[in-house]
């Protein structure tokens, strides 16, 4: 490594991300495209004399992934999700179910491997908690509408965390067969009984203790010092390290002081997770693109059209109105963060070629630009769907009440 080789590349990502970042909050558009611009453009394949070094700055990007899912996992408890309802639960596992099984049929059309067809339905199946709650932040979106995303972004987030640990144990073993599926699942609920056994008896009392010094600094450090110690416990026993963060986030939030340690640890998670976003960008090639344009369409208008009537469909089941129903499929008809994160695995772990990686981004790019726009059009949507829903099912009511 040549000398200053850290800072260098540390200056040139942070100075082009406040840059690009500045550019689109002016445009009001999602701070995430300008990091992954920023990316593309300090990346080694454009001709822009502004290039950082690519391992260092994936290295630096694996601190966001770890930190994000923490987050993630400080949101997470079971008091949260039983208040939220099932019907968060159910939405998500069809709207999950039916997308992977579009991903992968599609993906498969286009002449991609097993293993890439799966990867691809794992990728459509998840929509972007950060897009959406910042989005929902602008628009001043609250109350119902917000809380049914909400639970559904939860769950899906945890339906991600086990289709990375079930991904990564099937790739390594060679086989994607139901006995090696239910033998990584094993493998997956007894690591994370024994975890969370242990993990419950010591972790809360221990997070209490330290926030009673009142020192913010070291309630900061202890509670990182969590999450990397069990990242890398994960990663030893060959699970990611995404699922180690998780999962610590969930041990730490159990000690109620869960709000305290997010506003702590949020401005380190989210200087680290522009750098992820910006190694996203780094791995942009526009050759891949300009060759796979086809299949980033058809994917886009998957992700797009097929969230929203999984969505909207499992929200009805669930027990919404046709109108609020709608809004959440609506809502949620984008890729993001956790979509990056699988494609990255995929790519890691030998299981994708190089392409896919760049459309996944792609397709999260286009879908991330739709959203906003997607959520202000939800509400007049949901309301013209409520007023012709219930007006047809009242005049059907009318006509067989007899005269």
């Amino acid at each position: 490594m040549e000398p200053h080789a850290f800072l260098t590349a540390l200056a040139v990502v942070l100075c082009v991300a406040a840059v690009t970042t500045v550019l689109f909050q002016w445009l009001h558009q999602p701070v995430v495209v300008g990091y992954v611009l920023a990316g593309l453009i300090v990346g080694p394949h454009v001709p822009i004399p502004l290039v950082a070094d690519q391992h260092i700055v994936q290295t630096l990007s694996e601190l966001g992934v770890v930190l994000l899912m923490f987050s993630i996992g400080l949101e997470f408890n079971l008091g949260r999700l039983a208040e939220l309802g099932p019907s968060s639960g159910v939405t998500a596992i069809i709207q999950c179910s039916v997308m992977m099984v579009l991903g992968f049929v599609v993906a498969y059309a286009l002449g991609w491997t097993v293993l890439e067809s799966v990867f691809t339905g794992a990728i459509v199946a998840i929509s972007s908690t950060t897009i959406i709650v910042k989005a929902f932040d602008e628009q001043r979106i609250r109350g119902k509408p917000r809380d049914l995303v909400v639970g559904v972004l939860i769950v899906e987030d945890i339906v991600a965390i086990v289709l990375m640990a079930v991904l990564t144990i099937v790739v390594s073993e060679n086989g994607l067969s139901v006995r090696a599926v239910a033998h990584s699942l094993g493998r997956l609920v007894v690591f994370l009984l024994v975890l969370l056994g242990v993990g419950r008896l010591t972790v809360p009392p221990a997070i209490r203790a330290v926030t009673r010094l009142h020192r913010p600094e070291t309630t900061l450090i202890a509670s990182i010092g969590v999450c990397f110690a069990l990242s890398l416990l994960a990663l030893k026993l060959g699970y990611s390290a995404a699922l180690g963060a998780f999962v610590a986030g969930s041990l730490v939030a159990e000690s109620g002081e869960e709000r305290r340690i997010d506003r702590l640890v949020a401005p380190v998670r989210d200087m680290f997770a522009a750098i992820f976003f910006v190694s996203v960008g780094m791995l942009m090639d526009p050759v891949l693109i300009r060759t796979h344009f086809a299949a980033i369409a058809v994917l886009t208008a998957v992700v797009i059209v097929g969230k929203i009537v999984s969505v909207s469909i499992g929200a009805y089941v669930a027990g919404s109105e046709p109108g609020g129903a709608v809004r959440a499929g609506m809502s949620l008809a984008q890729i993001g963060e956790l979509s990056f994160v699988i494609a990255g695995l995929g790519l890691s772990v030998g299981a994708t070629r190089s392409f896919l990686y760049p459309v996944a981004v792609a397709v999260s790019l286009i879908t991330t630009l739709t959203t906003p726009w997607l959520i202000r059009a939800s509400g007049p949507v949901g309301g013209w769907v409520d007023r012709h829903w219930v007006g047809r099912s009242f005049g059907r009511l009318r006509r067989r009440r007899p005269s």
